[in-house]
């Protein structure tokens, strides 16, 4: 059977591509990115044979048209590359890829969509950038919905990652694998609910969303106007609390959270801890290592970096206190 080796959560923000210059959080900046450096060491380390890039969309490879809750990457993967982010064909491990679609359908243990020619965009190439810089290794794409309600709630991700987890189980080969969740933490986007735009900025967005299939880049400069117009909104409060979560091994109380109560404490973007949670369910929720946070203004972000290593879990379950 196949082996997880590896869990990572780690943050992403295209503007640590695109204002590195204006960044005034300089400190903070370069630590976070020596923290992916060193995750992205430990990586390397686990010597995975597939890395599961768990990762949520921004309306470049979905669109209001068509919005699955999860799709799983059976073939070509081709990334949007914007913002300096690796653009173009990306290696799937197809096999291990249509064997997980298969087995969770037909065992009956869930229906995900899958998609022979899936685009990705940041949710997953933020990682494939820092992350997997230079390790030669196939992925996995998996694309969870968060950011276009309804969403999936957070115990239905949670009951994906289990399907995951025993599919996984009963692969047939011995390759190892790295699960990497790529979102959070605490920030707030300035995008509507789609369901009911309010001015002209938020009318613009829903119409980028929904005709943008085919000429998104035409829609991207007033867009990305309207995203560096946003100002911070990062609960570090938040966040500390999810991270010591996964310290001590209980990241599963995170699926009793719902989508409103995460916009309330954290933000809209911090609906992308799906992913978090999922690959913690991977790992049978073992206590995590913080490599990394710091709460950045200038990319909007809560940035955390997380790490589930098996073979250094002191399986430590004792909760942690939410006041």
């Amino acid at each position: 059977m196949a082996t997880i080796v590896l869990g990572v959560g780690a943050s992403h923000s295209t503007l640590m591509n695109t204002h590195w210059e204006q960044t005034t959080h300089k400190a903070e900046a370069e630590r976070f990115r020596d923290g992916l450096a060193s995750t992205r060491d430990r990586i390397a380390e686990a010597r995975p044979d597939v890395v599961i890039l768990l990762g949520s969309n921004h309306f470049r490879g979905f669109w209001l048209d068509l919005i699955p809750a999860f799709t799983i990457g059976v073939g070509e993967c081709i990334s949007s590359g914007e913002s300096g982010t690796p653009k173009g064909p990306q290696r799937v491990d197809v096999e291990l890829a249509r064997h997980l679609a298969g087995d969770i359908v037909e065992g009956g243990r869930f229906d995900p969509a899958f998609s022979a020619r899936l685009q990705i965009d940041h949710g997953q190439s933020h990682a494939i950038q820092y992350l997997l810089d230079g390790i030669d290794v196939p992925i996995v794409p998996i694309v969870v919905n968060v950011f276009a309600p309804p969403l999936p709630t957070f115990a239905r991700c949670r009951d994906l990652a289990a399907a995951l987890k025993d599919s996984l189980e009963r692969e047939g080969s011995d390759k190892r694998v790295v699960v990497i969740a790529s979102g959070g933490l605490s920030h707030r986007l300035p995008w509507p609910d789609w369901r009911d735009p309010q001015g002209a900025d938020e009318d613009f967005m829903v119409r980028a969303w929904l005709d943008g299939r085919e000429n998104w880049a035409d829609y991207d400069v007033r867009r990305r106007e309207i995203i560096r117009a946003a100002e911070a909104a990062i609960t570090p409060s938040f966040d500390d609390y999810v991270l010591r979560l996964f310290e001590k091994g209980s990241a599963a109380e995170l699926a009793d959270y719902t989508s409103e109560m995460i916009d309330t404490q954290a933000g809209n973007g911090a609906q992308e801890l799906r992913t978090w949670l999922m690959m913690s369910a991977m790992l049978d929720d073992i206590d995590a290592e913080r490599i990394a946070y710091e709460a950045i203004p200038e990319w909007l972000t809560g940035m955390g970096i997380v790490v589930l290593d098996p073979r250094q879990s002191t399986a430590n379950t004792e909760k942690v206190e939410t006041s």
